[in-house]
């Protein structure tokens, strides 16, 4: 299989499991992408009971308190960093690269950089030892990655070597990713975005 019919047969496996997948010429044009994405959703929001009620100071603050939207983008380099954070200031937007466990009201957007996409089931591969980039890619609402298209491999079986070589680190954690989250546990219905992100947007970089 030549290198574009892997990235045709991800693009279509991925679509398959509700993922949405853009190429991009430069990481440039994905932060770009990220940001358009996260200006133009509903900001994640704070759902506080019983502020009828009569509260201490601090308890009015939070159920008055207006969220604003969080990015979240641990792992990625500096440069990078402070080219996405130029970008949300722009617009207003909180860029976090840590600390997500004080977001009460959630991550509009987590980003990441996956190591590997799996052609046959459209899914990718993160290296996540770090709890934060584990965060970002199970808390957020919408969570992006950004892919190599040159990391496209056909099996699962093709990216043994990558793994072998990765886990002689140890301790060492690896998520495979494929769609978003879903589950069918509630009468068997199945609903998407109930025990992680409710959308999943791959971006593939050409390289």
């Amino acid at each position: 299989m030549t290198d574009q019919e892997r990235v045709v047969l991800f693009k279509e496996k991925a679509a398959a499991v509700a993922a949405e997948v853009h190429e991009v010429k430069t990481s440039a044009e994905a932060l770009d992408y990220i940001v358009d994405l996260c200006d133009k959703k509903e900001a994640c929001q704070l759902m506080p009971v019983g502020c009828e009620a009569p509260l201490s100071d601090k308890a009015e603050a939070v159920c008055s308190a207006k969220q604003k939207k969080v990015i979240a983008a641990p792992g990625l380099d500096a440069k990078e960093f402070k080219a996405l954070k130029t970008r949300c200031e722009k617009v207003g937007l909180e860029l976090i690269d840590s600390g997500m466990r004080e977001h009460l009201a959630g991550i509009d957007i987590g980003f990441t950089e996956v190591q590997l996409g799996i052609a046959e089931t459209g899914t990718v591969l993160l290296a996540s030892k770090s709890e934060e980039v584990r965060l970002a890619s199970m808390v957020s609402e919408i969570h992006v990655v950004m892919l190599p298209q040159s990391k496209i491999v056909e099996t699962s079986y093709d990216a043994e070597k990558y793994l072998v070589d990765a886990m002689k680190g140890t301790p060492d954690y690896h998520a495979f990713i494929t769609g978003p989250s879903r589950t069918a546990d509630i009468e068997r219905v199945l609903a998407l975005g109930v025990h992680g992100p409710l959308e999943l947007h791959i971006l593939l970089l050409e390289d």
